[in-house]
């Protein structure tokens, strides 16, 4: 069962006009010489004043107009025992490890329907997924590089995937019905946290790459829930999933799930098989609910891709994801919602 938080509230304080942003920055889909698992551990737990400056957040419309909203954070828990994580042996270097594990899916059954059809396609080449009628979570380096925002962000499109029909009625042997196509939806704005941004972390800090999207249009999908991520001991069904469009398959969408190899308080380490345009992808869980037959899904974390770290002077690589954690999850809830009525049940 899922393990139900009591979640931190985010409120709004002061909102500024900031210059427009040069959207100059180019996309980066691999992150190099960030914090990993053994820096990690040495972070010191931030005050409620670091809290309040790294969830503060940007806002990017359409227009090319910025915004900086100040907020506070009220009956946030902080955990005296800093980010703790479990060693486990080091992996070899390569991000397909072993045996390509990802399965495309074809079948259009499927693709068109929940969960993949919650998968989505980034303009700037990332992945996302469909948090409500009108917001998709990402990775927050799919817009911004940690000093502008990436070239194409400023006219931000979001792919949701249909199925072309062939014409005339005909159908190719050994091809199912249709093949794979975007509906492309222009983005209204964009929210990142001040965390992601380098003059307030002194380098990007992944524990921030997360971003949401509000589409233009509203689409009329079922769309994924938003949950808090447990710990790799509380995992239900202990396996996470995940759905994008990773470069190396153009047009298909990938579907891989694995167990998480290790944690810290806001990153899960894992060896999911992902390539470049997977990130952003929403990591999910499922379980099945007591007393009934359907599956239960919730976003727990968002893939932020491929990662090599200097650990004890070696390079180590593996895939990391930024866990939604109480507070990211108070804050993400506020985005789409506007209000911090409906995010009190994590």
């Amino acid at each position: 069962t899922w393990h139900l938080k009591k979640i931190p509230q985010i409120v709004r304080e002061r909102t500024f006009s900031l210059d427009s942003p040069k959207f100059e920055a180019k996309t980066k889909l691999e992150l190099n010489s960030v914090c990993g698992i053994e820096c990690q551990r040495k972070l010191p737990v931030p005050s409620l004043s670091d809290l309040k400056n790294l969830l503060s957040y940007e806002t990017v419309f359409e227009n090319g107009t910025r915004t900086l909203t100040e907020v506070n954070v009220l009956g946030a828990v902080l955990d005296p025992a800093g980010n703790t994580s479990t060693r486990r042996p080091p992996r070899k270097k390569r991000q397909i490890y072993g045996t390509d594990s990802r399965f495309s899916i074809y079948d259009k059954r499927f693709m068109t329907n929940f969960p993949f059809n919650t998968a989505v396609k980034i303009s700037t080449g990332c992945s996302g997924i469909l948090v409500s009628p009108k917001h998709v979570l990402t990775a927050a380096h799919c817009l911004h590089n940690g000093k502008d925002y990436v070239k194409g962000s400023k006219r931000l499109r979001v792919g949701l995937m249909k199925m072309k029909s062939r014409g005339n009625g005909r159908k190719r042997k050994g091809t199912s019905d249709g093949m794979p196509s975007f509906q492309w939806t222009r983005v209204k704005s964009t929210h990142i946290p001040k965390g992601w941004f380098k003059g307030v972390s002194g380098d990007i800090a992944l524990d921030y790459d997360y971003a949401v999207l509000e589409l233009k249009r509203p689409h009329k999908r079922k769309y994924m829930e938003l949950g808090i991520s447990p710990t790799i001991k509380m995992m239900p069904g202990s396996m996470i999933h995940f759905s994008g469009f990773d470069n190396d398959r153009s047009g298909q969408l990938v579907y891989r799930f694995c167990s998480i190899s290790d944690e810290s308080n806001d990153l899960f380490y894992q060896y999911c098989d992902a390539e470049p345009g997977s990130t952003g992808s929403g990591i999910y869980l499922r379980l099945k609910e007591p007393n009934k037959k359907k599956w239960k899904r919730k976003i727990i974390a968002v893939y932020s891709g491929h990662q090599w770290v200097d650990i004890n002077g070696e390079q180590q690589d593996y895939n990391v994801a930024v866990r939604i954690t109480p507070l990211k999850y108070a804050q993400i809830c506020f985005w789409i919602h506007g209000n911090d009525e409906n995010c009190t049940q994590g």
